[in-house]
């Protein structure tokens, strides 16, 4: 059993879902065959990081980079020393922007999974240098189920979505209990559509304090 902290008790019946077994059959196959990212140790690290009870907010990505290197379990964040894609460069960019934090040196953004950021992608897995390679094997059903999951049994989450693809979870999600904030991608083909200038880091912080939640420290350590 993979130790999740309190998620294990959340997670368990998605792991004993027939549906999840296809799933492990398939990575089973593709990491005997192929080099897929991340390193299947670490592929549930958005919620080894972001226990369960401490969840703030959530910011979906929609696979991992697939380039040697980049990708730990964490949606748009790469090892300290590894150099920062373009589109974490530009949520840098806009974090410095919006709440004036100085550029880090690091993309490694696991303080914000710690602040209570769940950095979850759409697909938890990816063959390398093959872009949505396994946004087919079932992942989605798994993520979503954590999204839904989410929305009914808290409230007050903010849920970060960034491009179509993440926007597409609109409906999972109660705008009720929890606030949406929506953009563009931040890939340097759409940042400037909308991403830059969005404040979605005070926006969140903002509506979090108007609750009675502690803000998130978005500085990137």
């Amino acid at each position: 059993m993979i130790d999740l902290g309190d998620w294990n008790e959340v997670l368990q019946p998605f792991f004993e879902d027939a549906r999840y077994k296809k799933i492990r059959e398939f990575l089973k196959y593709e990491y005997s065959h192929y080099i897929v990212y991340p390193d299947m140790y670490d592929i549930f690290n958005c919620f080894r990081y972001t226990p369960y009870a401490k969840v703030k907010a959530v910011l979906l990505g929609q696979d991992p980079y697939h380039e040697e290197g980049q990708a730990h379990g964490l949606c748009f964040s790469v090892r300290d020393g590894t150099p920062k894609p373009p589109s974490l460069e530009n949520i840098v960019k806009e974090l410095g922007t919006d709440l004036g934090i100085p550029t880090p040196k690091s993309g490694d953004l696991t303080k914000w999974a710690k602040e209570g950021v769940l950095l979850m992608n759409s697909a938890l897995t990816v063959r390398e240098h093959v872009a949505n390679s396994h946004s087919n094997c079932g992942w989605s059903w798994f993520t979503d189920s954590v999204i839904e999951l989410l929305s009914r049994e808290k409230e007050h989450l903010v849920f970060l979505l960034w491009g179509a693809n993440a926007r597409k979870k609109k409906p999972l999600i109660d705008t009720e209990k929890h606030l949406i904030l929506e953009t563009v991608h931040p890939s340097p083909l759409s940042a400037y559509n909308g991403f830059f200038g969005c404040r979605h880091f005070s926006k969140t912080n903002a509506y979090l304090v108007s609750h009675g939640i502690t803000p998130i420290d978005w500085e990137i350590s």
